[in-house]
């Protein structure tokens, strides 16, 4: 049985095992988050280790759900990793970049004036159902035993394998042209920026993602999800002292 945490007192058990649903802010990576958390529950428990791990990254320009196992409860990790995901985000036509995000500059700009948005509808349905996809240059998939982002970094291209994953939904659910939102449903080893950029180059402009906020993994939602920094405060708060404090 997963027990999830939802609040913090003294008889919290972090080394029996908690899943803890975090929404990962902008500009941190999962592991950062791992690490923090990690920080915390160890000088809260007065331990110099304990176990902490994620079930499936996100990348440092996108937020939201993210999965952390504590103590006993890494274990369950490798079969929430294989959960189906939902994300909410927005993507800019008629442009590129070579990490299929805002992380570098647009190259590549295309006329999108004669784009209509239920072209672009149409064209992201022919996306559902189990398609082959190829990750990102610049991403955490392994190629001879390295990560590809960090050969894409030093200026070399990999050889990069395509890999089935099942988009479920991808609709178009808003315009600020060129900048469209968008919500997708998928399996586990989707990457978006990709299914972002390969739409770009079905409709012949280009496309790269501007925004991704992660909203679901399996049943587990990001409205019940802890805010890092009150998830902190909470573990650090000392439970003890807080009742030799009360009247």
């Amino acid at each position: 049985m997963i027990s999830i945490l939802k609040q913090i007192d003294d008889r919290t058990d972090f080394t029996g095992g908690q899943l803890i649903l975090v929404d990962k802010p902008l500009g941190w990576t999962s592991f950062n988050v791992v690490s923090k958390i990690r920080f915390a529950i160890s000088h809260r428990l007065g331990i110099k280790k304990i176990k902490v791990g994620h079930a499936g990254t996100l990348d440092p320009l996108a937020t939201g759900l993210v999965l952390i196992g504590v103590g006993k409860g890494t274990k369950w990790l490798t079969e929430l990793q294989g959960l189906d995901k939902t994300y909410t985000g927005t993507l800019k036509l008629g442009a590129t970049t070579p990490t299929y995000d805002a992380e570098m500059p647009e190259e590549d700009h295309k006329d999108t004036s004669d784009l209509t948005l239920d072209r672009v509808r149409s064209t992201a349905e022919m996306f559902t159902g189990e398609i082959e996809q190829v990750p990102p240059q610049f991403s955490a998939v392994k190629v001879d035993g390295q990560r590809a982002y960090k050969a894409a970094r030093a200026g070399k291209k990999v050889e990069i394998k395509g890999r089935l994953v099942n988009i479920y939904d991808f609709d178009i659910t808003h315009d600020k042209w060129p900048v469209l939102s968008f919500k997708v449903s998928c399996s586990k080893g989707t990457y978006i920026r990709s299914l972002v950029h390969d739409l770009g180059q079905k409709l012949g402009v280009g496309a790269y993602l501007t925004s991704l906020h992660r909203t679901r993994v399996g049943p587990y939602n990001i409205k019940d999800a802890w805010q890092l920094d009150e998830l902190v405060s909470a573990i650090k708060d000392d439970p003890a002292s807080s009742t030799q404090d009360a009247p």
